[in-house]
């Protein structure tokens, strides 16, 4: 008897760490996930770890964004040296509770074509904004298809303009702060073609007024944005300006680098 109320007390004296742990956890994940196998993802970026080691930041399909230590990946003979490359579909598998997991495998599925030159330029772009505006542990299974549909666009010489602008918007849906550009958030009056806006980053689109600094677009402009309709050059360019100033303001100012370098080669 003795016995089998110590055995309940070591029980539940070895329960206290696990009860208080929810407390402390910033991540979304829960903690008692410890290991997963098979998920799909994309690297985004990574950078080295130690002498031998990469941590990895990957775009999964189920898990959002998350970093993994890939232990021995930068050794001349690791397999995963040839397969932790950006842009190429993996199944990948990792272990641990923390917000730093450790890769166990990973493995190329193949099946998208290679992006190159300046659609290249444009890949890194998407994964800049996804390290920036994506919270880590936060899962965006409709984004993460989004993200491969935009880089077979880009694969086949699709125009970069209009897949950017689509991926943009996208994301700024998935992350909870894409402004209604449907109605004027002033009279609540559905936007008219004729008419011209600007849109607050935090509430939406309001009919433009002489002293705005901010950009000032057609309602034609918006409505196309609404249907993904970038046919019209116009749409095109206001759209571009439009997109620039809201994803500043999301990013609290912090500088896009693959941004400035589109500018200065495509003007995008």
């Amino acid at each position: 008897m003795t016995s089998l109320d110590t055995n309940s007390e070591k029980e539940t004296a070895d329960a206290t760490p696990t009860a208080s742990a929810p407390a402390q956890r910033r991540s979304r994940v829960p903690v008692r996930e410890t290991r997963v196998t098979g998920q799909p993802a994309f690297v985004l970026h990574s950078y080295p770890y130690k002498e031998t080691s990469l941590i990895v930041d990957l775009f999964t399909r189920d898990h959002g964004r998350i970093a993994v230590v890939a232990k021995g990946a930068k050794r001349p003979l690791s397999k995963l040296r040839g397969v932790l490359q950006t842009f190429q579909p993996l199944s990948v598998s990792w272990s641990g509770k923390s917000e730093l997991r450790t890769l166990v495998d990973a493995e190329w599925v193949g099946g998208m074509l290679p992006i190159e030159r300046t659609a290249l330029l444009c890949g890194f772009y998407l994964n800049e904004l996804l390290v920036k505006l994506l919270a880590r542990d936060d899962p965006h299974r409709a984004l993460f298809d989004h993200y491969i549909s935009t880089l077979n666009e880009l694969a086949h010489d699709e125009p970069a303009q209009i897949a950017l602008r689509k991926f943009e918007r996208a994301l700024l849906k998935e992350t909870g702060v894409a402004a209604d550009l449907s109605r004027s958030t002033t009279s609540r009056a559905l936007v008219e073609a004729s008419v011209d806006y600007v849109v607050d980053p935090e509430r939406g689109a309001r009919e433009a007024r002489v002293s705005d600094v901010w950009p000032v677009v057609s309602g034609k402009t918006l409505l196309d944005m609404e249907r993904e309709d970038y046919a019209d050059p116009a749409t095109q360019a206001q759209s571009k300006q439009l997109m620039r100033f809201l994803l500043a303001h999301h990013l609290g100012g912090v500088p896009l680098n693959t941004r400035q370098i589109l500018i200065d080669l495509m003007q995008l």
